[in-house]
Parts: structure tokens; C-alpha cells; sequence
């Protein structure tokens, strides 16, 4: 596999799964289970593919939140069941893509599962707790909502990958975020409000990135923290390349191109300008 090809496809598959933590449809579903709360919505909504699990195994499998912030969620599983979750969650999907029209007739629906299915059957889910839980959810009978569970596999898979790349690089679940936000890459105020790690471990871990020479003294990221940062992204992308060898390069691009008609309607829905707008209010 060509790592730019693994790269786009990544993107595209990560733009795509997305707008379920921003659209208003996932609020008003977690309403409807009785959780108003939009930290511990998240955090159920996306670990409820891995059952019944305590706040400890959340909190594990996603890695760069605090615990403060996932401990928020106890008592999620008394509002709700998870299966009751994943249901929810399928609903605000297929509400929140009719509603900004996702232009994806039957016919590309169809090519689009043609591709991804021999990924998610044919992928090596040793250590990929998020996307096995996700691989292991029965299909909705609802054929747009599918193709975006299968997306979301693929998007876990890649996001599992990349913990094992941090784990490895030796970078901790808070300092993983300081740099990642020194790069601009995510917004520090975004980062800091979602993962909720105080002034005292966000500084703890900048410490530790000056040490490395990652980071100037001011806190701004260095050439060599740079090249770091884009070293674990290519080992991530060298994990991946495995991923996406069933369909190999050709039907990789295929797939991102069929997919991006989702990312598009979102993006002409203003979805992702909302979330910028609230991150600069954070």
C-alpha cells in the first residue's frame, strides 16, 4: 500500500465518521435516553459498541481523556443500556445525514459497501478494542446508516492503531494533546474543556515536552517536535497500510471518493464551522 494513498483514506474515513459528535440530533437522542450532559452522552455513545463497561475501561480504550472526564459517565448505563445507546446513536446518524441531504444513492452505497466490508472482515482487530467492539454491532436494516457503521470500524481501527504509535513513542495521554494542540492542529481550548486535565498536569506535561525538545520554553512547537509529530503519523499510517490491503490503492481511492459526499454535505451544512466557532468561545 502506498502510505499517501493509506493517509487520504484515513482522512477521509475520519471526516466522515465526525459530524455524529457535533450535530444537534445526538444531543436530542441522549435526551431521549435521560442524559443531557454532553461529556458523559459522548463518552456513552461511543463506548457503548464494548457493552456495559465501567468508566475505567473507557477511559482506557480512549487514552487522551482525564479521568475526571470519564468518570462523568458513571451511571450512564443506569439511564440507558448500551444497546439502547448504539440504537440512539443510529438514529441521530440517519437523522442528522437525511437532514443535510448526504447525496449517496443506492447504487454508491452499494459500490462503497462492495469496498469496505472486505476491510472490516478481513481486518486484524488484536489490540484494536474500539473498532472489534464496533465490528462486532449488528448492521441497522437502514443501508446509509450501515455504510456509516462501517466507516466508523475503520475509524476506531486507525484510532486504536494510533495509541500503540503514542504508547511507543512514549507519549502520555495528557502530553499526547499538548502536542498535538501546539501544532494547531486542534484547538487548546477545545482540547482542555473535552479532556479536562488541570493547569497542573497540562503543565506537567509541556514540562516534558521542553525536555525533549519538542517544545520551545514558550510552550510552541519545535522543528524537531514537528518531525515527531509527523513520525507518529506516518508509523500510524505504516499500521494501517494492513488495513486497506484487501481492496489495495485503487479501491482505497475509490472508497474515500465515495464516502466524501458525506464530509461535503456537512461541511455545506455549516457543521464544522459551529464547532470551530464554539471551540474559539471554550
Amino acid at each position: 500500500m502506498d502510505l499517501d494513498t493509506v493517509r487520504a483514506v484515513s482522512r477521509a474515513v475520519t471526516a466522515a465518521h465526525l459530524f455524529i459528535y457535533l450535530v444537534p440530533e445526538t444531543a436530542e437522542e441522549a435526551a431521549e435516553l435521560g442524559v443531557t450532559d454532553p461529556g458523559p452522552a459522548y463518552l456513552a455513545f461511543r463506548s457503548a459498541a464494548m457493552g456495559a463497561v465501567p468508566w475505567h475501561v473507557t477511559l482506557a480504550a480512549f487514552y487522551n481523556f482525564s479521568p475526571r472526564a470519564v468518570r462523568a459517565m458513571a451511571g450512564v448505563w443506569d439511564a440507558a443500556p448500551p444497546e439502547r445507546w448504539r440504537a440512539a446513536r443510529f438514529l441521530a446518524a440517519g437523522r442528522a445525514m437525511r437532514r443535510v441531504g448526504v447525496p449517496l444513492t443506492g447504487d454508491r452505497i452499494a459500490e462503497a459497501r462492495s469496498l469496505i466490508d472486505p476491510v472490516v472482515a478481513g481486518a486484524d482487530y488484536a489490540g484494536k478494542v474500539l473498532a472489534a467492539a464496533n465490528a462486532s454491532v449488528a448492521l441497522p436494516p437502514d443501508p446509509l446508516v450501515a455504510l456509516w457503521q462501517q466507516i466508523t470500524v475503520a475509524r476506531e481501527w486507525r484510532g486504536d492503531a494510533h495509541l500503540v504509535v503514542l504508547a511507543h513513542n512514549g507519549l502520555g495521554p495528557c502530553d499526547c494533546l499538548v502536542l498535538h494542540t501546539a501544532t494547531g492542529s486542534l484547538p487548546t481550548a477545545l482540547a482542555r474543556a473535552t479532556r479536562q486535565w488541570d493547569d497542573a498536569e497540562w503543565s506537567a506535561a509541556t514540562e516534558r515536552l521542553v525536555a525533549r525538545g519538542w517544545l520551545d520554553s514558550d510552550g510552541a512547537v519545535t522543528d524537531a517536535g514537528s518531525a515527531a509529530r509527523e513520525r507518529i503519523e506516518v508509523e500510524t499510517d505504516e499500521h494501517c497500510a494492513a488495513l486497506w490491503a484487501p481492496i489495495g490503492n485503487a479501491g482505497a481511492r475509490r472508497f474515500a471518493s465515495l464516502i466524501a459526499p458525506i464530509t461535503d454535505a456537512f461541511t455545506a451544512a455549516g457543521t464544522y464551522q459551529a464547532v470551530r466557532e464554539r471551540s474559539d468561545r471554550a
